[in-house]
């Protein structure tokens, strides 16, 4: 099912839901005015629910379904409940039809296919991830050079050396931060990149739409893919991809137990950092207006802005070609502030300089390291060339996904009303 024919399933089954909801709140009055909010309620709460992810999303499909569930009860046995069956099915239609016009999904230019691509394989990333699926077997078989990396071998040497024999395509299996550093390169040769995702998080992989559960298919970037440019960020001259961590969250991310309990770590760090013993990090800054900032908790600067979930460290990037960074100030909770106050704002710069007093503990897409101030970060606006296999979504989760559920109708008039 198109974009289009799912949001205008998802505006007729919405609608007749809630005009057969109105018959039943004129034929069976009062007690239909009980029926018809109830049903309008968890409409919305449904929409609710598709418009978030983790606890809230799981929190609006269950109002949902109690509101839905409440308003047959009210009914059950009378004239109308045929009425009611048919508002339920109306209902359930308008959600999964709304699901298929939010679906990430863009056709990317198609781009002659590369002659010598070279893949990189990290065979220790995500737990051996690259040798359970065969990717080295499979890339042969599509006339993709391979090149495991070894024990104490250097990466970057390795992708260098592959440029200078005449591969005219690169592509890596395996981390965020190897994938940066082969994205870096690629760029600054103007070369086709693939991300293949075969690390633990594959977070890049997921707002480029690459299909996290089809490691081998995304090899087919280099056979049929289509291709576009994205911006890479850029941290004292080093490439990230992802995103920066400062202050707390990169302390935690040094830490050997971060991998296996990532919000138990944080909030250990976070408690002996900012309790009465801790000594914490001040990192100073100006916002995009030119006001000077100071936080002690965490900076998160990414490559494009994140639209964040529920906890800090979740979400997705709509978009990785708007040419700016994005910045996560994160502060602690205060005494007297109310449990419900923001714990982080979100700002957009294209750059930003941090100064600090001493050295920073800085987290790059993951890996924990050590850098002298000012940290000076610029965005690389659309300097990496990506390739993405043609079966796969070719972006973000969240980038047909709008923030509230007024957005979400204008979206859904406008995938419908549109000619492309």
């Amino acid at each position: 099912m198109s974009r289009r024919l799912g949001a205008n399933a998802a505006l007729l089954s919405g609608g007749l839901a809630l005009a057969l909801a109105l018959y039943v709140f004129v034929v069976d009055f009062p007690r239909g005015l009980l029926v018809f909010a109830c049903v309008a309620v968890a409409l919305f709460a449904a929409w609710y629910a598709l418009l978030r992810r983790g606890l809230r999303r799981l929190l609006g499909t269950a109002a949902a379904v109690l509101l839905l569930g409440f308003g047959v009860t009210l009914v059950a046995g009378g004239d109308n409940g045929l009425a009611l069956l048919l508002v339920a099915a109306a209902f359930v239609a308008s959600v999964a039809a709304a699901r298929v016009a939010f679906r990430p999904e863009r056709a990317l230019p198609p781009a002659p296919a590369p002659r010598h691509p070279v893949l990189f394989i990290n065979p220790w990333s995500g737990d051996g991830r690259a040798g359970e699926v065969g990717l080295a077997r499979e890339a042969e078989k599509r006339g993709i050079e391979t090149v495991e990396l070894g024990s104490g071998e250097d990466l970057a040497q390795l992708v260098r050396a592959a440029v200078g024999r005449g591969a005219d395509g690169l592509a890596m299996a395996g981390g965020d931060g190897s994938q940066a550093l082969v994205a870096a390169i690629a760029a600054e040769h103007d070369l086709p990149y693939a991300c293949i995702p075969s690390g633990t998080r594959n977070h890049f992989a997921l707002d480029l739409g690459v299909d996290r559960e089809d490691v081998v298919g995304a090899l087919d970037a280099f056979v049929d893919g289509g291709e576009r440019y994205v911006d890479l960020g850029e941290v004292n001259g080093r490439v990230f991809v992802n995103n920066v961590s400062l202050g707390v969250y990169a302390e935690a991310v040094s830490q050997d137990d971060y991998r296996e309990s990532k919000l138990r770590t944080l909030l250990q760090t976070l408690t002996e950092s900012l309790g009465p013993e801790g000594e914490p990090v001040q990192l100073r800054w100006h916002d995009p207006e030119g006001a000077e900032q100071a936080s002690t908790a965490l900076i998160l600067v990414s490559n494009n802005v994140y639209r964040l979930g529920p906890t800090l460290g979740t979400g997705t990037r709509p978009h990785l070609d708007r040419g700016e960074l994005g910045i996560v100030d994160f502060h602690p909770p205060i005494a007297g502030e109310p449990e419900s106050a923001a714990r982080w704002r979100e700002l957009a710069a294209a750059e930003l300089e941090i100064e600090c007093d001493g050295s920073i503990p800085v987290g790059i897409d993951g890996e924990a390291v050590t850098m002298e101030p000012p940290l000076r970060f610029r965005i690389r606006p659309k300097a990496l060339r990506v390739r993405v296999a043609h079966n796969h979504p070719g972006a973000s989760p969240s980038a047909a996904v709008p923030k509230g559920f007024l957005s979400a109708l204008k979206e859904l008039l406008r995938v419908s009303f549109s000619r492309t």
